[in-house]
């Protein structure tokens, strides 16, 4: 028989006893993945009025606020985030080993080729004619190996090494849905302060005013020394508020750079007045969107692993099969090597067996059992949380709505009530207190109304991050 013929034929051998291993490989040992019980609600209690209909989900969910800053902003974040670029690190590790599993599944095969030189000695105990002889020795071979995967051992090793890939994509998802929210509350945060800087501004013009007039007049004998002092204490109130003011805003400024990645990053005041609020939720809200919160998504794939370990731990504890087979060419001389009658093959079986381990296995297995038990416990408290999260966005979210009409409603009445102190303090119907008193109200109500639009604002953040980003319907987003 030729030498390509006879290297066909035991190949063809090997190939027949794979494949009937194969064919018996059907026993994969440990649970395979049921997804845990947990008891919520169908839709969430607390709804918010003017809700929107149902419609596509939004990945991109910042685009909803419509403001093409925050835009460039969360997308630079993205980009250059140092936490993004570890956990996409990790999965790029996840992915790789994932493949390494993968490739357990088939057989190796393994190619070597050699030569050399020898000379025997002649005094040699081995050598009994005793002459000296040298030879040469030139060889060319394959060789495989193959794990028969019996009990599922490596199917659940390439479950487990999938599942980890999976978690740690959602983790990636996870990290990238924080550093969103954070650039957009941060952002929010930034234009806040911005509009109260303004507010503020305008307050210690009015408090200067005032204390010229009330100067004016002490200079007269209108007004008394402690008009003219209560006057210079609100307008220093002011000034340092408004210090403050600029002090928080530095904070909140290198916050945003710091998760864009860019140093020493800096933007010009721009208030918040303008800033679109996206529409509400509709009420009802599935509790099936839980499911798109990437850590969620994290939690169930890391038990599908734990899952899986449980079936590796117990195939350790049962026979394990291999095949082995070689094929290749050996003589002392180059030039007919490759003639058949230098070939050599060989086909092998192995069967290993623990007989006795201390019972090492069996904790293995109990270990195992116990991750697994842990990781349905983290699964059913992350689903708890992410409902929590989402039932106390959506109260948030509500409070801040409800609130947004009284706040303007008596910021617009303390503006009123500091136009008649002023005119009763021009006519001399009043005296200072009476407009000192008014313009600290209508400064605070006017505060007030700018942070109680940054609170919806972030409640509504918090909502779009507690249900994985966005909702059904929310309009604007790409």
């Amino acid at each position: 028989m030729p030498p390509a013929a006879d290297a066909l034929a035991a190949w063809r051998r090997l190939g027949v006893l794979a494949t009937l291993a194969l064919a018996s490989g059907c026993a994969v040992l440990g649970p395979d993945h049921q997804r845990p019980p947990v008891a919520l609600p169908p839709d969430y209690s607390v709804s918010v009025e003017g809700a929107t209909a149902p419609g596509a989900l939004a990945p991109d969910w910042w685009t909803a606020f419509g403001d093409r800053t925050l835009d460039a902003l969360v997308a630079k974040a993205l980009a250059a985030n140092a936490d993004v670029a570890q956990a996409a690190a990790r999965v790029e590790q996840a992915d790789a080993l994932s493949r390494e599993a993968a490739a357990g599944t088939w057989p190796t095969l393994d190619t070597s080729a050699g030569a050399s030189r020898a000379r025997t000695s002649a005094r040699s105990r081995n050598n009994p004619g005793g002459v000296a002889i040298e030879d040469n020795s030139f060889s060319a071979s394959l060789s495989t190996s193959f794990e028969i995967d019996f009990w599922g051992r490596l199917a659940r090793a390439n479950e487990a090494a999938r599942a980890q890939l999976l978690a740690s994509q959602a983790a990636r998802d996870t990290v990238r849905l924080s550093v969103a929210g954070a650039v957009v509350q941060g952002w929010f945060a930034l234009r806040s302060l911005d509009e109260q800087i303004a507010t503020q501004r305008a307050t210690l013009r009015s408090r200067e005013e005032s204390g010229r007039v009330i100067g004016q007049r002490l200079a007269g004998g209108a007004a008394s020394r402690l008009d003219a002092e209560q006057a210079e204490v609100q307008r220093a109130d002011a000034a340092l508020a408004l210090r403050e003011l600029q002090r928080q805003r530095q904070l909140a400024q290198s916050q945003v750079s710091l998760l864009v990645g860019e140093p020493g990053w800096t933007v010009a005041e721009m208030p918040l007045a303008a800033q679109a609020v996206p529409p509400v939720p509709p009420p009802g809200l599935p509790s099936a969107l839980l499911e798109r919160r990437p850590d969620i998504r994290r939690a169930e794939e890391l038990l599908v692993s734990a899952n899986a370990q449980i079936g590796i731990a117990r195939a350790a504890m049962y026979p394990s099969l291999s095949l082995t087979g070689a094929f290749g060419f050996e003589s002392t001389d180059l030039a007919r090597l490759l003639e058949a009658p230098a070939r050599f093959w060989s086909l092998g079986f192995g069967l290993a067996l623990p007989l006795f381990d201390g019972g090492r296995n069996a904790a293995r297995v109990d270990a195992a059992g116990a991750r697994q038990r842990e990781a349905v416990a983290a699964y059913q408290q992350a689903v708890s949380a992410a409902f929590k999260e989402v039932a106390d966005a959506l109260a948030g979210l509500r409070a801040a709505r409800e609130s947004q009409a009284d706040t303007e409603a008596r910021a617009a009445a303390a503006e009123r009530a500091l136009k008649l102190a002023r005119a009763r303090f021009d006519a001399g119907y009043s005296g200072s207190l009476d407009r000192l008193e008014a313009e600290r109200s209508a400064s605070a109500a006017a505060l007030e109304v700018v942070r109680n639009r940054e609170r919806q604002l972030a409640a509504t953040v918090e909502l779009m991050k507690a249900l994985g980003g966005g909702w059904p319907g929310l309009p604007g987003a790409r």
